[in-house]
């Protein structure tokens, strides 16, 4: 369900003229394809990759950017989407040009590109630098859609370094551009102090795009989860896909009760898009 924040009539203006979306035909196959990883096709039920990237507005020949890839459950559809439809896929990594990067972040960034180079299925994929200190992410006004998956609670927790990824997005978006958002929603119960549960509230993303410049434009409710309680011993981590079991640097509890947080599934998360202004 989307939940369009506009007024009554504007909203009906907007239903009755908007064409209904047409599935992606080859975005749907991309996400079907032999090329995806077993555990990431596990998980669509969850993340809803066709539905999400729909509500953004994705479309061929789009320039896409997305920051912080993870594992590359996004790379693994979007890459091949750009390569197939004549667009451009962009990624961040490691901060190459940051003199204190460790080791382990510089061969956590060699791993993910060397994952990501066959150009006979992904085509071109460019990482750039990312970091408090890094530079752009690409030129002014360059991009289509810029996009984050449940990485906001990590901006939060370095110091401005979430006002920098909204800045840094709201440059390198053409105007009419897209952020997407997609988070681990606190709501309706508080924020935990530093959110060291994982959650972030919508009011907390939505003050902090708008403070960079962007506008909500829709949410939706395409990655909720009812079941999601968040009030989990380990936070967010407790639930699939991490399945934390014991506090951190501490070895797995084979006693901890997994069945009840496997019946529950992947978080409750907010589905945001927000618009550069034209």
């Amino acid at each position: 369900m989307i939940r369009y924040l506009l007024a009554a009539p504007a909203l009906a203006m907007v239903l009755a003229s908007a064409p209904a979306v047409a599935a992606d035909a080859t975005l749907q196959k991309i996400v079907a394809g032999e090329h995806r990883t077993a555990a990431n096709k596990a998980r669509d039920r969850w993340r809803n990759p066709v539905e999400t990237l729909t509500f953004w507005g994705l479309k061929p020949r789009q320039t896409v950017v997305e920051l912080s890839p993870g594992g590359g459950y996004w790379t693994e559809i979007l890459a091949p989407y750009a390569k197939a439809t004549g667009g451009t896929y962009i990624t961040t990594g490691a901060d190459l040009a940051n003199p204190t990067l460790s080791p382990q972040a510089k061969a956590g960034r060699e791993a993910f590109e060397k994952r990501f180079g066959d150009a006979a299925v992904y085509g071109k994929v460019t990482v750039v630098n990312f970091g408090p200190q890094a530079g752009p992410l690409g030129a002014p006004n360059s991009a289509d859609l810029v996009f984050t998956s449940r990485n906001v609670h990590n901006f939060l927790y370095q110091e401005g370094m979430l006002d920098k990824v909204l800045k840094d997005a709201f440059a390198v978006l053409k105007p009419g551009g897209v952020l997407g958002v997609e988070e681990h929603r606190s709501d309706p119960r508080p924020e935990t102090a530093g959110h060291t549960d994982g959650y972030v509230s919508e009011k907390t993303v939505i003050a902090a795009a708008q403070k960079a410049g962007f506008r909500l434009a829709e949410r939706s409710d395409i990655n909720a989860n009812p079941k999601d309680t968040k009030d989990h011993p380990f936070g967010v981590w407790t639930l699939p896909p991490t399945r934390q079991s014991a506090a951190r640097g501490q070895p797995a509890n084979p006693q901890f009760e997994r069945a009840k947080y496997e019946a529950i599934g992947e978080s409750d998360r907010m589905t945001l898009r927000f618009v550069k202004p034209r």
